[in-house]
């Protein structure tokens, strides 16, 4: 069991009906039945997690509810991105509809993006919507996944088309569990860490070129403060755009350019390594319509490079890329909206990028 070496950080996420608590620590998953029964009072939990998570941190989790008098009923589905479509939920509905749960019966997801994404899609949906507590236990969802409210499921004709937004209750994020985590994995997370600093925050940009190696040494203190930091500048912009109607948008810088080579490389490349590169183009189509400096473009790649994500050496066509692009839920009134930063810590939305501007970017990879 491990034992919580400091109070937790806590990042309060606060919107018009809705605020809810994002703590922040090492070892807090041995006190999630403590945390979810002082604020919730459930007889019974619900738990989605993944077949590779269950085998190392569902049994904490599980001892942690039976510890407050919680039962939990748990479902798995497989590891990864393939599970994430309606068909894989559908078993889910099942065994949690059979299991006498009502309006106030939690929903656990336990696990990274993909189990938070398809957790929170069920919660919203089961019964109209139950109450959601996610425990996310890889970087990318510490800092990203667990912010928000957006849910959902992909579908052949893109990510994330099917889903709802579904604030959750409560987060927990034990950065001991990052100790676990594949090394591509945290390398991963560091890809939204460093878009964070890019659309808002210039100075800790500057403080992550010198101490980006902490975290990649799986230093506790400094995880756990990486986290608290990432949460709060998300948490400001969701609080400020909810339903993503204008400001949210900056959260996307990257991940136009990074959907489409997330999807075009069938998944090879990680989501965090898609919004590296993604990141890299949008840095470079800053510099070709002279938002940002040379020397800024190459700052962002270094940092991103020192990150151990690929910033080059890309093989996709550019065509398939370019249709792509077009097909993402980010197409607003049928123009590419891309998110370009004007300094490091600032980012502006533009939708008139010149074709050539993008083809060229999407070579510079």
């Amino acid at each position: 069991m491990h034992v919580m070496t400091k109070p937790p950080r806590t990042v309060t996420v606060r919107l018009d009906n809705h605020a809810y608590e994002i703590r922040v620590g090492a070892g807090l998953l041995a006190y999630a039945g403590e945390m979810i029964a002082s604020l919730l009072s459930p007889k019974k939990v619900l738990i989605v997690v993944d077949s590779h998570v269950a085998s190392i941190h569902l049994p904490s989790l599980q001892d942690s509810l039976t510890a407050a008098n919680i039962e939990s009923v748990v479902a798995t589905v497989p590891a990864g991105e393939n599970s994430k479509n309606i068909t894989e939920l559908l078993p889910l509905y099942d065994v949690f509809l059979n299991a006498r749960i009502d309006r106030r019966t939690p929903l656990i997801a336990l696990g990274g993006g993909v189990v938070g994404d398809m957790g929170g899609f069920i919660a919203a949906t089961l019964l109209r919507g139950v109450p959601f507590v996610q425990i996310p236990t890889t970087l990318l969802s510490m800092v990203d996944a667990s912010v928000g409210g957006k849910t959902g499921v992909n579908h052949s004709a893109g990510k994330n088309l099917i889903g709802a937004f579904h604030q959750p209750h409560l987060v927990i994020a034990d950065v001991a569990t990052l100790q676990t985590l594949p090394p591509r994995e945290l390398k991963g997370g560091l890809a939204e860490c460093i878009k964070h600093d890019i659309i808002r925050d210039g100075v800790h940009f500057s403080e992550l070129e010198s101490s980006i190696d902490r975290a990649l040494s799986l230093d506790p203190d400094y995880l756990a403060e990486l986290v608290a930091h990432n949460v709060a500048i998300k948490a400001r912009v969701v609080e400020t755009d909810p339903f993503e109607k204008g400001e949210r948008a900056h959260l996307n810088f990257g991940h136009t350019f990074g959907h489409a080579i997330e999807q075009a490389s069938n998944y090879s490349y990680s989501h965090g390594e898609s919004v590296g590169l993604g990141m890299c183009a949008a840095a470079f189509a800053a510099t070709e319509l002279k938002l940002i400096s040379p020397q800024d473009r190459s700052r962002i790649v270094s940092l991103i490079a020192k990150a151990q994500l690929p910033t080059k050496g890309m093989t996709l066509p550019t065509d398939e890329l370019i249709r792509l692009m077009g097909f993402d839920k980010k197409v607003a009134s049928g123009k590419i909206r891309f998110i370009l930063p004007d300094r490091i810590g600032h980012v502006v939305i533009r939708d008139d990028v010149p074709a050539a501007v993008v083809r060229n970017a999407l070579e510079s990879l």
